[in-house]
């Protein structure tokens, strides 16, 4: 069942309160280390490399489990919290303000993007959450070079 331990982030999608907003904090001491030592770019290829991992383990995940949306599968919010954290400059503060705007724009379109979907299974949770959410920080006006 490696596929559950992928889509709960290790059980922390199980959290009894805010999973979602859980598993973007816990990816915050990650984003920071890969961004400090590695770039931005590092960070940026990390964020897609679990971004596939996930769509595989959602998938899975759902086809198992047979549920629509289960609220458990928090991966999508470490894969998009990695890309926010990416965009923003290495210091408390962009990482405060990467964080608050993700879970603001995921929270935000959640629910209304989840309706629109057509999609099968795993698929949904990233077309409908992770995409939208994540790329709408790519208009911030930060970068890394403004650290």
């Amino acid at each position: 069942m490696i596929w559950t331990y992928a889509a709960t982030v290790f059980g922390i999608g199980r959290s009894p309160i805010m999973p979602g907003t859980v598993a973007s904090a816990v990816s915050l001491p990650v984003a920071w280390v890969v961004l400090k030592y590695l770039g931005p770019v590092a960070l940026f290829s990390l964020s897609f490399a679990v971004a596939a991992i996930g769509t595989w383990a959602c998938d899975v995940y759902v086809r198992t489990t047979e549920e629509t949306d289960p609220s458990e599968c928090v991966i999508d919010e470490v894969a998009g919290q990695l890309l926010a954290c990416a965009l923003a400059p290495l210091s408390l503060y962009g990482f405060i303000l990467a964080f608050a705007l993700f879970r603001l724009f995921d929270i935000s379109s959640s629910g209304r993007s989840r309706k629109r979907s057509g999609c099968a299974a795993g698929w949904a949770l990233w077309r409908t959450i992770w995409w939208p959410d994540s790329w709408r920080g790519l208009s911030l006006p930060w970068s890394p070079a403004s650290a």
